[in-house]
């Protein structure tokens, strides 16, 4: 999966992706966004901000910056609050620890390098900050022979499907894991809320 294919495939989507996503993930995403106070003057990052399907549930009074590598998914966003900018989920423009937050909403499988995302996303989160995660993982221990052969076609087209957490984790060793919990398809889907250890 590279980058060209991923911006030809949602820029196809792009028009269409509310219609099949947002229902399906309203409640996660509200439940996730939770965990960021309202009127707390936090700066909130998302990368992979896609449409914006996240705006209706960002608590108000913190500043909310939204990234995306295709330009067609931000044209979709109408959302005062979230400044959005173009630019890659893997390298972001921000300088070390710039975030109180950092919120990866199906980002993760989407990611060619989804440890590269992850990596990023702590990098830019201040000591102490919050890093919120939903998306589609593998069981750790599950050989899901299904989901793993398919992966390699669903990746050129939209999206991973065999993303271990326990894996991808274990590439970052300042997160304490505080919540982990199902969200969708009896548990495939996961909501995780994760702290950047203070050293």
């Amino acid at each position: 999966m590279s980058h060209s294919s991923l911006r030809r495939s949602y820029t196809w989507l792009a028009p269409i992706y509310n219609l099949f996503l947002r229902g399906a993930t309203n409640a996660s995403r509200r439940h996730s966004l939770a965990h960021i106070p309202a009127d707390a003057g936090w700066k909130v990052l998302l990368p992979g901000v896609g449409t914006g399907l996240d705006c209706p549930w960002l608590p108000p009074g913190n500043r909310y910056i939204g990234l995306d590598l295709t330009r067609a998914m931000l044209q979709q966003i109408r959302c005062p609050q979230l400044g959005c900018i173009e630019g890659d989920s893997q390298q972001l423009p921000f300088a070390d620890g710039s975030f109180d937050a950092v919120v990866l909403h199906l980002i993760l499988a989407v990611s060619p390098r989804p440890e590269a995302c992850l990596q990023e996303a702590v990098r830019v989160l201040k000591p102490g900050g919050i890093l919120l995660i939903f998306d589609k993982f593998l069981p750790a221990g599950r050989p899901a022979p299904v989901r793993r052969w398919l992966s390699p076609l669903t990746a050129q087209l939209a999206t991973r499907m065999d993303v271990e957490l326990d894996a991808l984790l274990q590439t970052c060793n300042n997160l304490d894991l505080q919540s982990n919990e199902a969200a969708l398809l009896g548990g495939w889907f996961r909501r995780i809320r994760l702290r950047k250890v203070i050293t």
